[in-house]
């Protein structure tokens, strides 16, 4: 037999060559889809910042100063800062809730600047009992007790539970679960209308409420005392 010539040597080792590189990536496409299959692929997450960032209360909590004027109310915050706000804003959108009282702990949404009050909510006024008559038949007061340090408490109410308020962006923030139930907390957001001396109204898109504060029921049945009578009294 005639030995294979150098041409014939090349094809062959070219078709081998070609076969391989085929081979090769028919093995390659086959492990990319079996790990795609088997294994979870990684992708950019969102770490938490972001939705932080958004749930952020942009408020500013603090005192009221003595340098509080008509216009502009002086705000000694919790973090220790003094600002100067104006006010003319607020006033414009009747958002100033509760009245301007040196001494008193305020809640502010302000402007980005942190320059002007977009809402001033006296927190000092807000806290107390606050009743409304019974929406069922009228017969007694039914309400919240609105308390320091974040605690909430129902007035004559057997199958509403009031357990913590706060106030945030500027809204009356209510947890509190119902009697009998699952013990789940429900969480109300309401916006706070009208807040005064002896009045708080707040709503939400279902609901509107309208209390006053509740004041001391009078005391009956207390004795009597009658001054001493004498003769002369009597004459005629």
């Amino acid at each position: 037999m005639k030995p294979k010539s150098k041409k014939s040597k090349t094809k062959t080792i070219k078709r081998y060559m070609k076969k391989a590189f085929i081979f090769s990536i028919i093995v390659a496409i086959v492990m990319i889809l079996g790990s795609c299959g088997n294994k979870t692929v990684k992708v950019p997450f969102d770490n938490g910042d972001s939705l932080e960032t958004a749930n952020v209360d942009p408020s500013l909590y603090g005192i009221c100063g003595e340098a509080t004027a008509m216009n502009t109310l002086q705000l000694v915050t919790d973090t220790g800062d003094t600002l100067i706000l104006d006010l003319s804003v607020a006033q414009e959108q009747n958002k100033i809730l509760g009245g301007l009282h040196s001494g008193d702990r305020m809640a502010v949404v302000p402007n980005e600047k942190l320059d002007t009050a977009i809402m001033v909510i006296n927190q000092s006024t807000l806290l107390g009992d606050w009743v409304m008559p019974n929406p069922i038949d009228g017969s007694d007061e039914i309400g919240i007790s609105i308390k320091e340090g974040g605690i909430a408490e129902s007035i004559l109410q057997n199958s509403i539970i009031y357990r913590t308020w706060r106030l945030i962006r500027g809204q009356l923030e209510i947890v509190m679960v119902r009697e009998g139930g699952t013990e789940e907390e429900e969480v109300y957001l309401y916006d706070i209308v009208k807040l005064g001396a002896d009045s708080l109204v707040i709503e939400d898109a279902e609901d509107r409420f309208e209390y006053g504060r509740q004041r001391p029921k009078e005391e009956y049945g207390k004795e009597v005392e009658l001054e001493e009578s004498s003769y002369d009294d009597f004459k005629m």
